[in-house]
């Protein structure tokens, strides 16, 4: 192969380390990567990037590797089983398995003397200990197995027990082929519960328009209009249609939003965070430009709000809906007095990028930081009313409890805690989780919800691929859901709180039952999910994609 036909610049380089520092969740290091490598005036589109290409090229640089270490002259290879790694040098497996075995040979022979029971312990033992990675992953394996396989096995070992020697043969004979009958039962139940909740295409409308990743969804709370933001400078409102969903030739139509700013240098503008105003009135936008936007429900830009000296990340509306907040990576919450568009008070507490915020009531409201430190804010003063200190590495979201007196955050440090107002110290502190947490939710339920006589949960969504619910009354973890095969983005419970809905870069929606953390239904799209939200009535689920698509499914409980 001529070197002309390959071709790999510095830009393409950066452009696949951003892409791998956004997707892993590094919104803040991604950000500065962009703008120092100059990311952001490359003519790439991030649209024909797949998603995982840095780790896809990385490995298949590495098989490459692997190939040319075991080819040998003559055209052979090395039957080799040691992994190749990008830190450290590659010995061959062979080369250890001759080691090994030398050393059993002289063991063997030192041993050729003893009694045969001696010699049958040791080789026992030395098989035992030789074999122990190869079992471990093998008992990994069999622990994947349903319940009914495992428990059969122990009781077919026990009749054999019982049996005594005569007849061996025949009844080991019976045991291995009601074994296979029972396995072939097994594996038949399986796939038929897979089926039952597996989502069909023909049950879901795909919403095309998008032209970049979609980073974010939500539902109008009074009318069928879904909002979506995307990579490609846009948001779209989505007009859903009534009636069961499905996989239609005929396309929903949307309002598009435009967000190109002629004073920004990038070509494209992300639009990292969107929401509804409590009576479904008011749509507020925020994107990387640091500029926020309000449009009404008919997609006529109303105000642009212009302050932030950074991306935003964040926007919520007050209950009352006379407020808005936003988050930026200037380090800055401001209130935005939506009557006149214009500031009502900026603050400026923490020393690093503010990364969530969450309104406690009309007028106080939270935020968090990657300098790893809430506080919990008034309009009118000057200084926090209080302030959270426990985490040791960046907050990424906080969401307050439906009566305001809870606080419940998370952290890459791998917990999530729940905050007291009354005590002003942490009441909870759950180290479940092995990895990062992305995000929390609470459940809509308890005290001062709309369903006050149902239990309060909080639900937890980590880059170790599980979601964890939380009983908050005791602090204990009452279900891990573990079907998810990569980082969980995103969670959302049901208006009722009887389900709970996860999205995944493993491209899975997946609904559960709080109740007793049962997986009801699941649905496979065609990239990564970064957002699902349920609409107001809890019949409807969407999901934002990585491909550049929104999905809408159906729900009947």
């Amino acid at each position: 192969m001529s070197s002309s036909t390959i071709n790999i610049t510095s830009d393409e380089i950066n452009f696949l380390i951003y892409k791998y520092l956004l997707e892993s969740g590094f919104q803040h290091a991604a950000f500065s990567f962009y703008n120092e490598s100059l990311v952001s005036k490359s003519d790439i589109n991030a649209s024909n990037v797949p998603h995982g290409s840095l780790v896809s090229v990385l490995q298949k640089g590495l098989q490459y590797m692997e190939v040319e270490a075991h080819l040998q002259e003559d055209g052979t290879e090395i039957n080799c089983t040691e992994p190749f790694s990008l830190v450290s040098n590659h010995v061959c497996q062979i080369k250890k398995k001759n080691e090994k075995n030398t050393t059993i040979k002289e063991k063997d022979d030192s041993i050729s003397s003893s009694n045969k029971n001696n010699s049958i312990n040791s080789g026992a033992s030395s098989n035992i200990n030789n074999n122990n990675s190869n079992n471990s992953n093998k008992d990994k394996k069999d622990k994947k197995e349903s319940n009914t396989n495992n428990s059969n096995t122990t009781i077919t070992s026990s009749s054999s027990s019982r049996s005594g020697g005569g007849g061996g043969s025949s009844s080991s004979s019976s045991s291995d082929k009601h074994d296979k009958e029972k396995d072939k039962y097994d594996r038949d139940v399986k796939m038929k519960e897979e089926d039952s909740i597996e989502i069909p295409d023909s049950q879901v409308t795909t919403l095309l328009g998008h032209s970049n990743e979609v980073f974010i969804c939500a539902w109008n709370p009074s009318q069928s209009l879904l909002a979506s933001g995307s990579g490609d400078s846009t948001a779209r409102i989505w007009k859903i249609p009534p009636g069961p969903c499905e996989n239609s030739k005929e396309q929903v139509s949307s309002l598009v939003l435009n967000h190109r700013n002629p004073n920004y240098n990038e070509k494209t503008i992300d639009v990292t965070t969107l929401e509804w105003s409590s009576d479904g009135s008011l749509l507020a936008t925020g994107s990387y430009d640091g500029l926020g936007r309000i449009w009404n429900k008919n997609g006529n830009l109303i105000y642009i709000l212009e302050q932030h000296q950074a991306p935003i990340f964040s926007l919520k509306w007050n209950k009352k809906g006379n407020y808005l907040l936003s988050g930026s990576v200037d380090k800055t919450s401001i209130v935005w007095d939506v009557k006149t568009g214009g500031v009502k008070q900026q603050f400026e507490f923490h020393t690093a990028p503010t990364l969530d915020i969450d309104w406690r009531n009309n007028t106080q409201f939270a935020t968090c930081s990657t300098d790893k430190m809430i506080y919990v804010c008034e309009i009118g003063k000057e200084k926090p009313i209080m302030n959270f200190q426990g985490h040791h590495d960046e907050i990424n979201a906080i969401k307050w409890d439906p009566t305001g007196t809870l606080l419940a955050s998370c952290s890459d440090d791998y917990t999530a805690k729940i905050w007291s107002m009354k005590t002003g110290g942490c009441l909870f502190d759950f180290k479940d989780h092995t990895k990062e947490i992305y995000t929390i939710k609470w459940s809509p339920t308890g005290p001062d919800s709309i369903n006050p006589n149902k239990n309060l949960v909080l639900a937890s969504a980590s880059f170790d691929n599980t979601i964890k619910l939380w009983d908050v009354d005791v602090g204990k973890c009452i279900y891990s859901l573990k079907k998810h095969m990569d980082p969980v983005y995103t969670v959302s419970f049901s208006p009722n709180g009887e389900y709970l809905a996860s999205g995944s870069f493993d491209k899975y929606l997946h609904i559960w039952s709080v109740k007793d953390g049962s997986l009801i239904k699941s649905y496979k799209g065609s990239g990564g999910i970064f957002e699902v939200c349920w609409n107001s009535s809890g019949d409807k689920i969407s999901a934002c994609y990585s491909n550049s698509t929104v999905c809408v499914l159906d729900f009947r409980s």
